[in-house]
């Protein structure tokens, strides 16, 4: 398995719930490391990697590093466990799910229980809601759960690892948006290894608590002060049974990635990333969002008196579930369509609409 791979693999298994993304943190910055010249890190636990520190001019390329969890929020005294969201975590698909607590010492393991087939009154039966879902950790009661170390707080995620799909898909867990880490870290090394100039300041922002508000993105927006920001992030691949084309828009997995128009993406930006998408021949397609992107581009976008942003989305199917599939090739060219753009950028550029 390549370097590649391994850090792949080791860092969507990882496990990095919002406001607790310390340890995947620590395993994407080991691997950015040896491409820049230094980082920094902010209170909150957002990770910066910097190529050419010393320059005046400052182009961010961001993901964000969280996924959606649980918390514990209630044990009743038969020894259940129940749970509040923790960003957009889908209680449809609890039932069933192994899971992993978070205590202060130990990872326990647990499972969402759900009421047999058997038990259940045909044409009556209750779907999954927050207030019947629950946790079974094997006690009987509220002290045995105590003792294990588990208390209200307590962070929980899903216990699902990444797989392959025929050769051509990566499956599981927070693809949404470690996958976006994945691949700046894969364009900070593409630019190390080809040896490229850059006549600006490259910070490659792996942000925390966008789940739950852009949070992250927002504080080092403020720290950075950048003159471009190019967010990567995912997008609903609507093709899959379910999904509503003329609310949502057509895009596929495997057909590129998705640029997005909207109020918070610069155009003039855009139609540079386009430019170089059709330059480079690499295939993309076309989203557009209503009032905001929902994701970390608004908050550059409106930060330091306004700062010229754009999204780069990798399309991702069943998005917050525990089976998130995104196609290798998107993956490959979301990587290229970003290096191809900083290669390409002057930091000269008027991105001012009028002058």
């Amino acid at each position: 398995m390549s370097l590649e791979n391994k850090f792949l693999y080791k860092y969507l298994n990882n496990a990095s719930p919002t406001g607790f993304e310390a340890s995947g943190q620590k395993i994407w910055l080991e691997y950015v490391k040896p491409y820049v010249d230094t980082y920094f890190t902010d209170n909150y636990g957002t990770v910066v990697g910097v190529v050419n520190p010393e320059a005046e001019y400052k182009v961010v390329i961001e993901a964000h590093a969280d996924e959606i969890s649980w918390f514990v929020n209630f044990i009743n005294a038969e020894g259940y466990i129940y749970v509040r969201r923790n960003g957009g975590s889908d209680h449809m698909i609890a039932p069933s799910m192994r899971v992993n607590i978070h205590t202060d010492d130990a990872v326990i393991p647990g499972v969402f229980g759900w009421p047999a087939i058997h038990t259940r009154k045909e044409g009556k039966e209750e779907a999954p809601t927050l207030d019947n879902i629950f946790i079974d950790v094997g006690a009987r009661t509220k002290e045995e759960v105590e003792k294990m170390g588990i208390h209200v707080g307590c962070v929980i995620t899903f216990k699902d690892e990444l797989q392959e799909l025929n050769g051509k898909f990566y499956s599981g867990r927070a693809l949404d948006n470690r996958i976006g880490g994945y691949m700046i870290a894969q364009v900070a090394k593409k630019i190390h290894e080809s040896k490229v100039k850059l006549p600006f300041g490259l910070y490659i922002v792996n942000a925390v608590q966008e789940e739950i508000g852009l949070r992250g993105a927002e504080m080092i927006a403020a720290k950075i002060k950048p003159h471009v920001a190019i967010i990567t992030d995912v997008c609903h691949d609507t093709t899959a049974p379910m999904y509503n084309k003329v609310t949502s828009g057509e895009q596929i997995a495997g057909k590129g990635p998705v640029l997005t128009y909207g109020a918070a993406v610069h155009k003039k930006l855009l139609d540079l990333i386009i430019g170089t998408a059709k330059k480079n021949e690499i295939p993309f397609q076309r989203a557009a969002a209503s009032r905001s992107t929902g994701t970390d581009t608004d908050a550059f976008a409106y930060s330091n008196e306004g700062v010229p942003s754009a999204l780069i989305s990798l399309p991702l199917k069943y998005m917050h579930t525990t089976v998130e599939t995104a196609s290798k090739e998107d993956i490959e060219n979301v990587i290229l369509l970003m290096y191809q753009f900083l290669v390409e950028l002057d930091p000269s550029f008027d991105f001012r609409y009028i002058k």
